[in-house]
């Protein structure tokens, strides 16, 4: 599957800078708001060693590591819902997403300008995060209205949706973010800004962030990373948690051919992962052969784990593991 992910915040907070870290990619940053016009889209690898030792173990000719695509979205501004600064173009954007990465600008005045002429994360972070709930109301208006009349024709689904969107609704209104709800239907359909897994990154020093911001970040449910965004070592914890938020885990194909690393959620089983590999395999599943990574090179390789009795013949109900490789049997 693909891990997408949206960088999000106040304009002159460190995004674009972040994604260039992140692609390598030559964009546009510049000191002042609205540099982004557009949002770049970068496709980077997922830093996983594992990769790399099987591939020497395989004598492989390619390495296919795990992909995130970011989305460096321009910045919002206080009023966006409404059309303020690009306002509802960029709100969109954050619709295609599966995670959010809100960077909230922790450093010090100097030279760089704040569209708020302050530095306030605290009132940054409600900002940004009010500007997705007054979208997300528009949004769950627009539905109720035609759920509305689905549901006086007795239509069973609409009157379900209608109760979700009724409470959601209400959160909504009382300033709340509505990530309880992720799992139903209706929020998937209407894709709610809200309700998205968000990773908080806090551009700064760790002593120019307040305790005050932390608390305020584990009260909203998320987790969050500090780091300077002049600093390189920021970017393989950030994919990592963005992992770990979205609850994926990877599994391996290794050959001479290539090793290639996969996304997959956690708790999918075996041949829903086939599936991953070829649409075709998850159909015709029979059973896999599994071997933990760690285990596969302790073995020097695939044959030598097979003489000491190490592989693993699963069937249709084995839960796949972070780090299994596999070989597929199918019809």
């Amino acid at each position: 599957m693909k891990l997408s992910i949206g960088i999000v915040g106040l304009p002159n907070v460190g995004k674009s800078t972040l994604f260039k870290l992140l692609t390598k990619q030559e964009i546009t940053i510049a000191n002042y708001p609205f540099a982004t016009i557009d949002p770049n889209v970068g496709v980077v690898s997922v830093p996983d060693e594992r990769v790399q030792k099987l591939s020497k173990l395989s004598s492989s000719k390619k390495e296919i590591p795990a992909v995130v695509e970011f989305y460096d979205i321009a910045g919002l501004v206080k009023g966006a819902n409404k059309g303020e600064g690009l306002g509802n173009q960029f709100l969109a954007n954050i619709r295609n997403v599966q995670a959010v990465a809100h960077i909230v600008r922790c450093f010090g005045q100097g030279d760089i300008i704040h569209v708020e002429s302050t530095v306030d994360p605290i009132r940054d972070i409600d900002i940004i995060e009010m500007e997705l709930i007054f979208k997300d109301i528009e949004t769950v208006d627009k539905r109720m209205g035609k759920l509305e009349a689905e549901a006086r024709g007795n239509d069973k689904t609409a009157i379900k949706n209608l109760g979700v969107l009724k409470q959601i609704r209400a959160e909504l209104e009382a300033g709340n973010l509505t990530g309880r709800f992720k799992d139903e239907p209706i929020v998937h359909e209407l894709q709610l800004l809200s309700a998205k897994p968000q990773l908080f990154l806090l551009n700064g020093s760790p002593e120019e962030v307040s305790e005050d911001v932390k608390r305020k970040i584990a009260e909203m449910g998320f987790e969050y990373l500090i780091a300077d965004l002049k600093d390189e070592s920021a970017v393989p914890e950030l994919i990592k948690k963005a992992y770990a938020i979205l609850n994926l885990i990877s599994f391996f194909t290794t050959g001479e051919d290539e090793t290639r690393a996969w996304t997959i959620e956690r708790g999918t089983k075996a041949p829903q992962a086939a599936g991953v590999i070829h649409t075709d395999f998850e159909q015709k599943f029979i059973r896999a052969e599994v071997i933990s990574t760690e285990k596969l090179l302790e073995a020097g390789g695939w044959s030598h784990a097979k003489q000491k009795g190490w592989l693993r013949l699963e069937g249709k109900e084995y839960v796949m593991q972070d780090g299994d490789v596999i070989v597929v049997r199918h019809g």
